[in-house]
């Protein structure tokens, strides 16, 4: 078993850099929206929308992932993603024009939302379920990992000239790392079944399980697959056999980014400027926040399979809740930056220990198997969707209400996420893909 595990961490290892390259992606503009909004001469709005079109991209990357993947598998889908995140980040670096910025990063949003279906759906497809929620929790990681370096990389480069092109160039090297692993790891069991190929499916569950999880695994697919039809559409996801478990994907999409984390993520030098840090000390702290979002992911990882992902989610969305209004309070007394910084680390404590890891879990693993590719890029898409409209227009919301009146309405959101979770998601802990799918029938 030793080797088994050994196998299975290796396989699950490659499809997360996607992760650290989603996060990486995501994280990196936070350092250079200083330099390049005077570069550029953009206003607040059009910041904006230079940070948010890499989401624009994200949108589409995880719209059409779903069908390319159920047709021609994850990995050779994921081989395409490297690709785009390597050419996405040279071509941000040498951009001249906004044009050519811009159309830079939504190449870079492909890849970021493609990678965002495609990893996690990896790992929970090859790994068993007693090591899945600890397995696509380090994906969460992988994807806070590269966020403390593009954090760290902005710091180190804030004094460099041009420093805001090295800071993308950077990028290239960890695309090409996930690139060559991509070739070292075999197609899903899953994906390799409904395609007719058998052996080799039973052969990737022997390699990570053995016999006995092999034979198991093989019996679970066949029968959650025996009703697939050769081609399923996207209305097919809205019929009655699968509409709760759509409707409870798609709400949680949706306040996963409405509640803030992105507005952290993506602007927390600004934020930090806004309460009165000077720009190197801004860049400085935003690389502290990076790292307290990378140690507490640990916590999930730790505990998502111990704990659960209902209880972990309820005391996350309570967490945020409390982080946010203090948040608020700060602005509203404006008190000095540091008081700032500490509740902004609190609320990433809870989003990444709680929320992050958890809600790509239940992503990964909740939708039916006949139905999981679309699915898991339908969720996909819709966070995708509202994480581009809260990025683009946090900066002018920011400056127009002020931030007491904007991190109230964040905290407002995460008290409804906390109670959708309450009412509507069920435990998923220790459930097989096929278990879980019979809950919902």
């Amino acid at each position: 078993m030793k080797k088994n595990l050994s196998y299975l961490y290796f396989i699950s290892g490659v499809a997360t850099l996607g992760g650290l390259m989603f996060g990486f992606d995501i994280a990196i503009i936070s350092g250079a929206v200083p330099f390049i909004q005077p570069y550029f001469g953009w206003t607040e709005l059009q910041l904006g929308w230079g940070v948010s079109s890499l989401l624009l991209g994200a949108i589409a990357g995880a719209f059409g992932s779903g069908a390319f993947t159920d047709r021609y598998g994850r990995i050779r889908v994921l081989i395409t993603v490297a690709l785009f995140f390597a050419l996405s980040c040279l071509l941000t670096a040498l951009s001249t024009t906004p044009v050519v910025f811009v159309s830079a990063r939504v190449l870079g949003g492909l890849a970021v939302g493609a990678a965002s279906v495609l990893s996690p759906m990896y790992v929970a497809e090859v790994s068993p379920p007693d090591k899945r929620g600890m397995l696509v929790s380090v994906y969460q990681l992988a994807i806070v990992f590269g966020i403390l370096i593009s954090y760290l990389i902005n710091y180190l480069l804030h004094d460099v000239e041009n420093n805001w092109r090295w800071m993308f160039a950077v990028g290239v090297a960890p695309s090409v790392l996930f690139f060559t692993g991509l070739f070292f790891i075999p197609e899903t069991p899953r994906w390799l079944y409904k395609a007719g190929r058998t052996d080799e499916a039973r052969n990737v569950l022997f390699k990570v399980g053995g016999e006995k999880f092999a034979s198991q695994g093989m019996v679970e697919i066949a029968e959650s697959l025996k009703e697939t039809a050769p081609s399923l559409s996207y209305i097919t996801l809205f019929r009655s056999g699968y509409k709760k478990v759509i409707w409870i994907g798609f709400f949680l999409a949706i306040l996963v980014q409405v509640s803030g984390i992105n507005t952290i993520v993506d602007y927390a030098p600004k934020i930090l400027l806004a309460a009165g840090v000077e720009i190197g000390n801004a860049l400085l702290q935003t690389s502290l926040i990076g790292l307290i979002n990378f140690i507490f992911t640990f916590v999930a990882i730790f505990f998502i399979d111990k704990a659960g992902r209902r209880f972990l989610y309820l005391l996350g969305s309570a967490g945020m809740v409390i982080t946010l209004i203090m948040i608020a309070i700060t602005f509203y007394l404006e008190v000095q930056g540091i008081f700032t910084l500490i509740c902004i680390m609190l609320f990433i404590a809870f989003f990444a220990s709680c929320i992050g890891p958890v809600f790509w879990t239940l992503v990964s693993e909740i939708f039916p198997n006949r139905i999981r590719g679309k699915a898991v890029a339908f969720a996909s898409l819709t966070q995708w969707i509202f994480n581009f409209l809260v990025v683009l227009l946090f900066p002018h919301v920011l400056s127009s209400i002020g931030g007491t009146a904007t991190f109230l309405i964040l905290a407002v959101m995460s008290m409804v996420q906390l109670l959708f979770t309450y009412f509507f998601v069920p435990e998923t802990k220790g459930k097989s893909l096929e278990e879980i799918e019979k809950f919902w029938k």
